[in-house]
């Protein structure tokens, strides 16, 4: 894996360095030379000023709806170069809205180095990560297939870590770079009903804790971002548990909570606000570790989680939901 990246790097470090000398000749426009030359050589102000200058570049994967799309146009909006995927993009991938649309499935171990390598030809540089690509199994935990545990763990949760592991070496060697995870307020608390999606989530929160120990001597910053409900889910991603139907005994409960999801995605904050917000967190000279962005009643739920006993949380959680409803 560091073998290709090194081979990427180099393919694309001549296209780097015409962008730097265009940088230069920009500054020597604008400037009449004062400070640009220093005994035939560049100062270190005119290569650091050059730099600055270069556009910077994000992937963003799960970038074709909800959030990640979302974040994917904020972090356009703001001049960066975005190079986003996704299962459901093209084949050979294109470039619209200034967002490079590469094919993408992080459950897929070839798919994800052909995406690096073809992310790695537009730009040499990964200046942010952005892992949103994620999958919802909605059903109660005796209804939830092993299969379909896997498929969720494999999607929000190893997919994150390939790609993680195929952007590290380039920021490495940038001694610098923003890796930004999507957790949920899930990672934080139980739900229930989607036992599969708060797994996926804890785990990413145990993961972000020890990635961001294990990079910062390299200048590498990581934040979990932890949203609550946010309109325009997408139903793609949200699917129902195999073993959930007519026979289950988890029925009228089901029925119940699935239900409030619903009406609390359509009740929930704008996408494009938290897209905003990731993209100001990003460019922060301080990149915070966590970004909760979500509603008062879902931030005030965690601080609970914090404070009371868990038989406590579990009524409060059980009857918001209706777990305990029963079938007549």
């Amino acid at each position: 894996m560091i073998d290709l990246c090194d081979r990427l790097v180099n393919r694309g470090r001549q296209k780097a360095k015409k962008k730097l000398c265009a940088n230069i000749a920009q500054m020597l426009r604008k400037q009449g030379g004062k400070g640009i030359m220093k005994d035939g050589f560049l100062t270190k102000q005119a290569t650091e000023g050059a730099e600055a200058m270069q556009q910077k570049t994000v992937w963003i994967t799960g970038a074709s709806g909800g959030l990640g799309l979302a974040t994917a146009k904020a972090f356009a909006r703001a001049g960066w170069q975005v190079i986003g995927g996704a299962r459901s993009f093209p084949e050979g991938g294109d470039c619209t809205d200034g967002i490079h649309r590469i094919r993408l499935d992080v459950t897929d171990d070839a798919g994800c180095r052909a995406f690096a390598e073809k992310a790695l030809a537009i730009s040499e540089r990964v200046d942010a990560l952005v892992c949103a690509a994620a999958v919802l199994v909605l059903g109660a935990c005796e209804n939830t297939s092993p299969e379909e545990y896997s498929r969720v763990m494999d999607t929000n949760f190893v997919g994150t870590a390939r790609i993680v592991q195929l952007a590290l070496p380039c920021m490495r060697r940038q001694q610098s770079g923003r890796i930004v995870l999507f957790s949920s307020i899930n990672g934080l608390l139980g739900i229930p009903f989607q036992s599969a999606y708060t797994a996926s989530k804890h785990a990413m929160e145990g993961y972000a804790e020890c990635l961001a120990m294990e990079t910062r001597r390299f200048g590498i910053r990581v934040c979990l971002v932890e949203p609550g409900d946010h309109r325009g889910g997408s139903d793609h991603t949200r699917l129902h548990a195999s073993g959930e139907g007519e026979a289950s005994a988890y029925r009228a409960a089901y029925e119940s909570g699935c239900a409030v999801i619903h009406r609390d995605e359509t009740g929930g904050l704008s996408p494009d606000a938290l897209g905003a917000k990731v993209v100001r967190n990003t460019q922060r000279r301080n990149m915070r570790f966590r970004l909760r962005v979500a509603k008062f009643d879902q931030h005030l739920a965690v601080w609970l989680h914090r404070l009371l006993p868990n038989w406590v949380n579990s009524f409060i959680l059980r009857n918001y939901y209706g777990a305990d409803k029963a079938d007549h």
